[in-house]
This record gives structure tokens, C-alpha cells and sequence, in this order.
């Protein structure tokens, strides 16, 4: 049974697309040329085709999932150019869906076998085509004491080994001689989020990476990143993002630089240089 459908390109006013979905959700889109006439529309000039997609495959990239898809017209049979866009569903928690790559979100999905993942690929004409695959998600052992770094070497840093609630969490270049940059990375209470303890030399403080949201008045900057007492709250727990940036639980904003040096400081949109792009980097890997 085909359920057909029909939308209106009203800003070339030159086609219209009737869409015609299989029980199984796959499109195909009749793609066909129209012209306007006073309180008319007649047939245009061209051939009427039918888009469709095939070959929806997923491939291992870099140690996530990426799929791919053809889209084509017939009956020249010829490959489009048209726009694919990607999603998928069914997922083990700690899994995000991604176009077209899937990425992993603080990575936390335990490891195992995961059967009924569900591919879509979508083009820009409403052709559709649903795919069903096993996903295998593997483990890495991470360490839980060193450091977020990013692509600059400038990590997270106790301004001056400051070890006190309202101390200023930095930038500044992560090494193994520098306390100041030592923490201990714990799960955080929210799913995908940690918590990040400073840790010089490996001694848990007790003290926490948090922005407080203009909570504290002694914080030099109203979303300025400091050290407060570890504890359960949002304000301390931060989600890695599949860009690699950091988002704040409890505000919402991303972890932004500001120079080496200076302050950390919650932001609506992360940095455009790169600079908010976070990993944990064990001690072991922090240069000397």
C-alpha cells in the first residue's frame, strides 16, 4: 500500500513533488514540471522523474560510525546531486544521532552488541530510504587523572594553585609539572556529564570545576569558571558535546578561553577559532 503525498515548490513555482511512502517508511519522490497560467497549472516543459535513494551502508571512521547513500532519477537512471541528510534512531544511551556520522556523547554507552539501530537517509526531493544495522560499541580505558586540553595545549588550571572555593579556573598550557592543572575527571549525576576535581598531583581536593551563573559575587566574570565545593548540583556538571565542546548542565553555555591566562568563562555558542574543542588528556599523555 502506497500513501502518496504532495508538496508545492512555491518559491521557483516550476515543479511540484508527489511523495509515495511503502509501509516500511521508504519514499519515493515524482518529481514533475509544471507551468502557471491565469487561475491554471499545466504541465511544463521537461521529463517527470522519480528520485530515489539505494545503497544506504554504514562504514567504521576514525572509531565511530559514518553511512552513506546514492540518490538517483530514472528513468535516466542518473545519480543526483541533491543534498542527503542523515539520522538515527534507537540508540544506546550515550549515543547521539549525527549527520552523517554518529558520535558518541561523553561516552558513556556501555560497550556491547546492539542490534535494531535505525538508519534514515533523507533527500532534499523527500525520497527516503530506512536501513536497520548492529552497532558494536567497544571500550577505552581512560585514565581518571590528568587534564581537558584543547587543540592549543591549554588545559584546565588553578590560577596560581589557588586551592580554595572561588578560586579562578584559567587557560594555561597542561603539563605533569604544573599541579595547577591536574584534576580528576568523575562521572558527573546527569546523564553524559562529569565533574571535574582539582587534583594537584594527584590529591583530590574536594574542590570542583563549577560555573556558578552569577552565583558567587566574589566570581570576576558573571559565568567565569571556579573552583566550589564538589557536590551533586548542575553548576558543576559538564557535558562533552560531538563537536568536543563543553556544555554547562545548569546554564546551558559552552566552556570558552579567553587568551592564555585568562579566565574560563561560560558562552551561548562556543569560540570560532577552536579553542573551546576539549579531550581529556590522561597524565601519562600531558607533556612534561
Amino acid at each position: 500500500m502506497r500513501e502518496p503525498g504532495t508538496t508545492w515548490d512555491a518559491a521557483n513555482a516550476t515543479s511540484i513533488v508527489a511523495d509515495a511512502k511503502d509501509s516500511a517508511g521508504n519514499v519515493e519522490a515524482l518529481v514533475i514540471p509544471v507551468t502557471l497560467a491565469t487561475g491554471s497549472i499545466q504541465l511544463g516543459t521537461g521529463a517527470v522523474v522519480t528520485v530515489s535513494l539505494s545503497a544506504l551502508a554504514d562504514s567504521n571512521v576514525s572509531g565511530t560510525v559514518k553511512f552513506s547513500a546514492t540518490t538517483a532519477t530514472s528513468p535516466t537512471t542518473s545519480v543526483s546531486n541533491d543534498t542527503i541528510n542523515f539520522a538515527e534512531s534507537n540508540l544506546p544511551s550515550g549515543l547521539t544521532s549525527g549527520n552523517p556520522v554518529l558520535t558518541f556523547v561523553g561516552g558513556t554507552a556501555a560497550p556491547g552488541t546492539y542490534p535494531g539501530v535505525v538508519a534514515t537517509a533523507t533527500d532534499s526531493d523527500g525520497a527516503v530510504l530506512n536501513g536497520t544495522f548492529t552497532l558494536t560499541v567497544d571500550a577505552n580505558q581512560v585514565s581518571q587523572y590528568g587534564d581537558e586540553v584543547n587543540r592549543f595545549g591549554n588545559g584546565f588550571d588553578s590560577f596560581e594553585q589557588h586551592q580554595f572555593a572561588g578560586a579562578i579556573i584559567a587557560g594555561w598550557t597542561a603539563t605533569q609539572s604544573d599541579p595547577a592543572t591536574h584534576f580528576i575527571l568523575n562521572n558527573g549525576t546527569h546523564q553524559g556529564a562529569f565533574q571535574f576535581e582539582y587534583a594537584p598531583k594527584g590529591s583530590g581536593t574536594g574542590l570542583c570545576v563549577s560555573d556558578p551563573g552569577g552565583g558567587w559575587a566574589s566570581d570576576p566574570l558573571r559565568d567565569g569558571l571556579i573552583l566550589t565545593s564538589c557536590n551533586t548540583g548542575p553548576w558543576q556538571q559538564f557535558v562533552p558535546q560531538s563537536n568536543g565542546t563543553l556544555q554547562n548542565v545548569a546554564t546551558g553555555l559552552f566552556v570558552n578561553p579567553n587568551g592564555t591566562g585568562s579566565q574560563l568563562r561560560g558562552g551561548a555558542s562556543p569560540t570560532s577559532w577552536g579553542g573551546s574543542v576539549y579531550s581529556w588528556k590522561d597524565f601519562s599523555s600531558l607533556p612534561g
